[in-house]
Formats: C-alpha cells, sequence, structure tokens
C-alpha cells in the first residue's frame, strides 16, 4: 500500500490522557488505541494540537511515539506530530526521536513568530531537508497568527519533494481551490476541519485529520468512507448531524470539549495540563444534551 492511500480517509488526532497529576495515562491510552482502531479508522496522529503537544517535552512525545506504536502493532498507520516555532530546534529533534513504525510527520506552521511567506517557506525547505520521514505541513493560523498562504504551500509541494500533503485548517475555499488547482497531483490535501470535510473531499481532498473521531470514530469515519466514494447524498445526513457536535468541542477550548464527550462515553477523564481546564458545568449539560439527540 502506497503512503497516500494509507493516509487517505480518517487519520484521529488523538487526545493525550493524563491522571489527576498530570502524568500520562498509559491503560486509558491502550483501551483508546483499540478503541479507535476496532472503529476503522485510517490511521493516528500523536502529539498533535488535541494531543496538547504544547504542553509535551520532546522527552514525552518520545514516549508517546514509543507507545503508540507497541500498542498498535502495525494495524494502522501512524503521524508523528513533531513541529515548533524554531526551525532550528525542529531539525535537532528530527536528529534525536525515533521514529520507526511511523509513516509520516506532521508539523505546524510556525507560531508566535508571525514570519512572513518567505520565512514559511524557508521554515518547511529546512525541515523537508532534514525530516528522516515524509512531512504533513499543517496551516492553522486560528492558532499559529499567520496563515501559510495557497502560494507559498504550492511553491512548497513543487520544491519540497519530502513534503508530501497540507492539512488545511485555514477554512479559505479560495485556498482550498487555489491548491487544488496548482498543486503537483501526488500531493494530497487534507481537511483540518471537521465541519468543512465533505465539501473538501468534494473538492478533491484525501480526507480530514479529524477532532470529534475520538469520540464518534465509526460514526465520522464512515461517513467520510461515503465521501471518498463519491456518495455524498448518503453522506450528508451524518455529516449534519455533527454540526452542532462539532461547534461544541472548540467552544470553551480543545482538547477540553472532545474530553467532556468522551467522559460521557466512558472512554477518558477530564483530565489535561494546564492551561486547558474542563469545560464550564454549563457548557457540559449542552454537550449531554447534543449526546442524547445523537
Amino acid at each position: 500500500m502506497s503512503l497516500q492511500q494509507k493516509l487517505t480517509g480518517t487519520g484521529i488526532a488523538i487526545v493525550t490522557p493524563f491522571t489527576t497529576s498530570g502524568d500520562f495515562d498509559w491503560t486509558t491510552l491502550e483501551n483508546l488505541i483499540n478503541f479507535w482502531i476496532d472503529s476503522k479508522v485510517e490511521y493516528l496522529v500523536v502529539a498533535g494540537t488535541t494531543g496538547e503537544s504544547a504542553t509535551l517535552t520532546r522527552e514525552e512525545e518520545q514516549a508517546l511515539f514509543n507507545f503508540v506504536k507497541e500498542k498498535t502493532a502495525g494495524r494502522v498507520a501512524l503521524v508523528a506530530g513533531i513541529g515548533g516555532n524554531d526551525t532550528r530546534e525542529v531539525v535537532e529533534a528530527f536528529k534525536t526521536m525515533q521514529l520507526d513504525g511511523y509513516d509520516a510527520i506532521l508539523s505546524v506552521a510556525p507560531y508566535y513568530n508571525k514570519p512572513g511567506q518567505e520565512g514559511l517557506y524557508q521554515h518547511y525547505k529546512i525541515i523537508s531537508e532534514a525530516a528522516p520521514l515524509p512531512v504533513i505541513m499543517y496551516n492553522v493560523p486560528g492558532r499559529t497568527g499567520q496563515s501559510v498562504s495557497a502560494e507559498t504551500t504550492v511553491r512548497i509541494a513543487k520544491d519540497c519533494k519530502n513534503i508530501i500533503a497540507t492539512k488545511e485548517a485555514s477554512g479559505s475555499f479560495d485556498q482550498f481551490n487555489y491548491i487544488m488547482k496548482h498543486k503537483p497531483a501526488d500531493f494530497m490535501l487534507i481537511s483540518g476541519d471537521d465541519p468543512v470535510a465533505l465539501p473538501m473531499i468534494a473538492l478533491g481532498a484525501k480526507g480530514v485529520i479529524s477532532v470529534v473521531a475520538n469520540a464518534y470514530p465509526k460514526e465520522f469515519s464512515d461517513m467520510i468512507r461515503l465521501c471518498l466514494a463519491g456518495k455524498f447524498e448518503e453522506a450528508l445526513p451524518q455529516h449534519l448531524r455533527f454540526i452542532e457536535i462539532i461547534a461544541s468541542l472548540f467552544t470553551e477550548g480543545s482538547p477540553a470539549g472532545v474530553k467532556q464527550y468522551m467522559k460521557e462515553l466512558g472512554l477518558c477523564s477530564l483530565d489535561a495540563r494546564l492551561p486547558i481546564v474542563p469545560v464550564s458545568e454549563k457548557h457540559a449539560t449542552y454537550i449531554k444534551k447534543l449526546m442524547s439527540e445523537f
């Protein structure tokens, strides 16, 4: 199976379960891995934004990579989240991290620095040359403060052969249209936003890296597979069922929202690392209402 085939469909930006003391909850993580795989998702993304990567050390990321690789045992493809706003530090991380068993790296665009488009291009050019695995770039301007433009994305796609895809969370269909029209044929557009996965796949995206699939992996990945098969009329009712649920994941911060769903489903606790805190009692009540209606 080609890498593009492995990364077509639903990837989950997996949560990181914690104990009340802030340590990893390895037992819960193992149970979740089996739950997600049994629900037929295509791949897992470890230590991404939803996994609270901003509050993980590189050593902790490595521990997560090792554990997930061991427990998946080759049953699904794996993507390692390794990014940052210091290009040199990311390159150093590539030199030291053990990524046997992983298929690709997800690397977020530099945050806080707010570089210009040339700086973004140069960052990804260096990342491409240094990475030990193919790279999925990640454009999420709502978190980074700066968008990788469509033109820069296409420039990276054409010049940096080790960058094989972009996870697009800009929400801009002008951006998606430009990328699809001008990108190399084998460069993948992947949705980084659950609510627009259906229309993005209609445009030519190869799937989604999802947050909501942490809690509803079977339902959401079934919907994505219908879209990829061109069965949009069948997929639409399920897509519409998820609209309010997906919005509620982010109302009071992520992954607090999805962890509330997972707690209600008996999958994991609400524990997260500061500055993430559980959702308010009012929002938890709203989530319970949405779950009962779903």
